[in-house]
């Protein structure tokens, strides 16, 4: 008894990129990229910046900015806990938008 074949395509992942549009190959590398840019600017110092909050090389935080790759674990939550656009791109990647909208309600009544 074998199974009958109905594809090659995986379903649709829920969360981030559910618009129908395709998701680029390297899409988790390029958000990550836009938001440390956005927080820290592209910069010599903002990559020496990172180095110190993560603790990798300074190569290694050239590529994030660039895009190339993305954080690995450890280093994304040093750089969730230092950075509130990274965090906002995390829980946005994440199909999280409502705890973002609380942490910025809560931020605003404190």
């Amino acid at each position: 008894m074998s199974f009958p074949k109905k594809g090659k395509l995986f379903p649709k992942q829920a969360g981030y990129g559910l618009n129908e549009q395709p998701i680029p190959e390297n899409w988790f590398a390029t958000e990550i990229a836009s938001a440390l840019k956005k927080s820290l600017g592209g910069s010599r110092s903002g990559t020496k910046v990172v180095a110190s909050w993560t603790g990798a090389n300074e190569k290694t935080v050239k590529n994030w900015f660039a895009g190339r790759y993305g954080p690995s674990g450890e280093h994304l939550v040093a750089l969730i806990r230092h950075s509130d656009e990274v965090l906002a791109v995390f829980l946005a990647m994440a199909g999280r938008e409502v705890l973002l909208a609380a942490l910025k309600l809560a931020a605003a009544e404190h």
